[in-house]
């Protein structure tokens, strides 16, 4: 097949591909865009509540099978894994040496924590400490915690939905409210930068930061916490740049 340039409808030329280097999101009408808050990743605590729930549900065993350490280690790692969540979501972690070193101490602390707790002889003093360290929390707890962490996740994937980003071939869309208000932008010169400021959370869900540069628009679009950025950012390059290729003048 020929890759020469060959007239369209409106008089303009237009190069010619083969089926097979034809980008494959050129053919995409449009892509949405959505901006989640923070507190979506608290997720691994959503899960992990769920998980204690079930488990002390059924950890209800006599003394002497052990089981009544069950409810003391869930709570325990719940309020780790809780902690460890906030954490993340207080501070910002831009590289992998942070995110590393992160890790290496929760880990540290949650093996010595219940190590202490299981061998006692080895240091009397830390593990007296330790022992006095005896939280409770039946499975109610951890379900209402679960159903409540679940409504306000609920809440946010509504709510987002009211307010969203709409790129196509030659228009920025931003649809908001719940009357659905839309305001357009030009999009065939649209500048795109992403930034990833944070390696936990785009490890959680590949999160980051989209900023927006419309053509005659002074000011940028910033959409923090957009979800698989690389890929939304790869989606949209492609789609403007075959546009930007294919309509161009004689």
């Amino acid at each position: 097949m020929s890759d020469e340039a060959t007239p369209d409808a409106t008089g303009l030329e237009a190069p010619t591909t083969s089926s097979d280097e034809k980008p494959a999101d050129a053919n995409k009408k449009q892509i949405f865009l959505m901006s989640y808050p923070k507190i979506i990743f608290l997720y691994p605590t959503l899960i992990f509540s769920l998980i204690a729930g079930i488990v002390t549900t059924f950890a209800d065993k006599p003394a002497a099978d052990g089981g009544q350490h069950v409810p003391e280690i869930c709570a325990l790692l719940f309020l780790m894994i809780t902690g460890i969540n906030l954490v993340v979501i207080a501070f910002d972690f831009p590289r992998t040496t942070s995110l590393t070193l992160f890790f290496f101490f929760a880990a540290v602390g949650m093996g010595l924590t219940m190590m202490f707790r299981f061998y006692p002889e080895m240091m009397p003093g830390v593990t007296d400490i330790v022992k006095a360290l005896e939280p409770h929390a039946n499975n109610q707890f951890y379900f209402i915690f679960a159903g409540i962490l679940g409504l306000i996740f609920v809440g946010v994937f509504i709510s987002v939905r009211f307010d969203y980003w709409e790129v196509r071939p030659n228009e920025l869309l931003h649809h908001h409210g719940i009357l659905s208000d839309l305001e357009r932008f030009s999009a065939p010169n649209l500048r795109i930068d992403k930034e990833i400021n944070d390696v936990f959370e785009y490890m959680l869900l590949k999160a980051g930061r989209l900023i927006l540069h419309p053509s005659n628009e002074r000011k940028a679009i910033v959409l923090d916490n957009v979800f698989f950025i690389n890929s939304k950012e790869s989606q949209i390059t492609r789609m403007l740049g075959a546009v930007q290729v294919q309509l161009r003048s004689d």
